[in-house]
């Protein structure tokens, strides 16, 4: 099967099939969409051929993640890196805007490419269509941060760590909470921020107390400035929440620089606390969740090798327990 076979069929010229299958941000997704469906009903996949594959000394992986919008998925890369390098795996990075905007062309084309022997997708839903199309014509695939029945996966336990961190305050004597949390746009699936928050109202009923006050729980953007900016609203509020939980350790960094130009000290006047661990928290005394990100980006990675050997097993699903980290802030 060639390129020009799938361009005949699908109506349109070899060099928008190779646009839509090399960079497809630049082919109007109904373009887009026919030429991939066209190419993976045909058999057709682009790069290197089955032979060419058979004769490279090394294999080769594909990871899709939001690197760019979340330093943690750089850090589980570090434990892909570490599970891959000792077997000469070649393993290709590719940066998608995050799953709360918008879904990735890339992760579109990537089922039907034939230069990657295996795919570890981070922190990206998969749809129904996309599922459908990795199964049929993808490489073995491994899931961190989403689940899909259909594929082997690894999660963490976003719902009770954010159960945790309530759970904590609550225990401190707080009753009214506060979260902190990036816009939230996209409707294909519930992000690991709605799932924390779930697990902050389920401890506040727990507790006989009123769930998250919604004026609190979106921020204008995913960034220390965003955080210090809604630090500076929030000293001007005669009734506050006495504990803010940010989605993030950076996002708490930034609130923690806010308040602390508001003259609202830590936690005297109001518990902060967030998510992930790592030196910023333990630099700045923060309240947290610790997640094992090196060892889940590994494990996935071994998943995936394991998968590749044989890839005809029964999907699995790791689940990783969160751990709470109190220091300082609260």
């Amino acid at each position: 099967m060639t390129i020009y076979q799938v361009a005949e069929a699908a109506g349109v010229s070899i060099s928008t099939v190779s646009l839509a299958l090399n960079h497809p941000d630049r082919v109007s997704p109904k373009t887009r969409d026919r030429i991939i469906k066209v190419a993976g009903e045909l058999g057709y996949r682009s790069g290197a051929t089955a032979s060419e594959r058979a004769r490279r000394r090394s294999g080769r992986i594909a990871v899709v993640a939001p690197f760019s919008s979340y330093a943690t998925y750089r850090t589980r890369l570090v434990g892909i890196l570490e599970a891959f390098g000792p077997h000469d795996v070649e393993v290709v990075v590719h940066d998608t805007p995050p799953a709360t905007e918008s879904a990735s062309p890339r992760l579109e084309t990537l089922p039907v490419r034939g230069d990657v022997d295996g795919l570890l997708i981070m922190g990206v839903p998969l749809g129904e269509e996309g599922a459908d199309r990795l199964r049929r014509w993808g490489p073995p695939t491994v899931l961190v941060d989403s689940v899909n029945a259909e594929f082997t996966s690894v999660t963490f336990d976003d719902e009770q760590a954010g159960y945790l961190l309530a759970t904590h305050l609550l225990a401190r004597g707080h009753r009214r909470l506060a979260y902190l949390h990036e816009p939230y746009q996209s409707t294909a699936f519930t992000s690991a921020g709605l799932l924390r928050l779930n697990g902050i109202a389920r401890a506040l009923r727990e507790s006989g107390s009123a769930d998250p006050d919604m004026e609190d729980m979106v921020l204008a953007g995913n960034d220390v400035p965003s955080a210090q900016a809604y630090a500076t609203e929030f000293a001007r509020r005669a009734e506050r929440p006495t504990a803010v939980i940010a989605h993030h350790d950076l996002l708490a960094a930034g609130f923690l620089s806010g308040l602390r130009d508001a003259g609202i000290k830590a936690p005297d006047d109001v518990a902060v606390a967030g998510f992930d661990d790592g030196p910023l928290a333990e630099a700045l005394g923060l309240t947290t969740i610790r997640q094992p990100f090196t060892e889940s980006g590994r494990h996935a990675a071994e998943l995936l090798r394991s998968l590749i050997e044989k890839p005809q097993q029964t999907p699995v699903r790791t689940l990783l327990v969160p751990q709470l980290i109190v220091r300082e802030t609260t």
